[in-house]
């Protein structure tokens, strides 16, 4: 915190003084301190799940995919076209302007060149003039912390209760003009947590905020930190059977009588907004 002492013959201009000060803290340029944990939830047959993700720090950009696993009993690895989409993904960051990077125009050419068989849920998020842009499709999600409190969470898209919009190239699979997109402001200090459906459908913001309290105790932020406690933390919960998750509520909303948490891959990036 800042102090300012105005002496007392200045003293009517101080809310100037002020006004302007906070004037030059919001011209400021911003930038995300990213870091991320994955977790795959251990089948055998694919052992390194069927999310796919990617941090281009540099580019300010962040991108989840969560391959759909009711492909396996075709013999399909969803994971593969997550994969190949969000590398995709990559190569279309390159060609987009510096510093202006647009995802619903790097997930449409992404798209267009993935063609893997199988499908996958798609968000890609950047930060550029100090505010976060963002493309959805399917059931990832981004939520902001503003002063350990909930301040803003993305849209989610599902056709009924565990069935998320999600991309792919077979004629019932979505395409990205159904994408929701969406814009929030940043300031410095606030807390980026997005992730696959593995990390929400465990874990509840309320849990976020508490998490992100303690870690605040200690004065110094640890990113990683925090990404691999909470990525660790959805892992545990989603293998008890006799708690309240945010997917065993759902599902007993939709009608199912499931309890316990949701056995998935665990996507989970943290990021720090700061100035730059």
């Amino acid at each position: 915190m800042m102090m300012m002492i105005v002496p007392e013959s200045n003293a009517g201009h101080a809310g100037e003084i002020i006004e302007e000060l906070q004037n030059v803290a919001a011209e400021r340029k911003l930038k995300m301190i990213v870091r991320g944990h994955y977790i795959p939830k251990g089948d055998p047959e694919r052992p390194i799940g069927e999310d796919a993700f990617f941090i281009l720090e540099e580019e300010q950009t962040i991108g989840v995919a969560d391959g759909v696993g009711g492909w396996s009993v075709h013999g399909i690895d969803a994971g593969d076209y997550a994969r190949e989409l969000m590398k995709n993904a990559m190569k279309a960051i390159e060609t987009e302007p510096k510093g202006l990077v647009d995802p619903k125009s790097v997930l449409n050419k992404a798209f267009l060149s993935t063609k893997s068989q199988g499908s996958s849920t798609a968000s890609i998020v950047t930060l550029k003039n100090n505010m976060l842009h963002g493309v959805n499709v399917g059931d990832s999600r981004l939520r902001l912390f503003r002063k350990n409190s909930l301040f803003y969470e993305s849209p989610i898209q599902q056709h009924k209760f565990n069935k998320p919009y999600q991309l792919g190239n077979h004629e019932s699979s979505d395409k990205p003009n159904v994408a929701d997109e969406y814009q929030v402001s940043v300031k410095d200090g606030d807390i980026v947590v997005m992730g696959s459906d593995g990390l929400w459908d465990n874990v509840y913001p309320n849990e976020i905020v508490e998490t992100l309290w303690q870690n605040s105790l200690g004065g110094m932020l640890d990113i990683q930190g925090l990404a691999t406690f909470i990525a660790k933390l959805a892992f545990n919960k989603s293998k008890q059977t006799d708690i309240a998750t945010p997917f065993s509520v759902a599902a007993q909303e939709a009608g199912y009588t499931n309890t316990g948490g949701k056995i998935d891959d665990i996507t989970v990036f943290v990021a720090y907004i700061d100035f730059v």
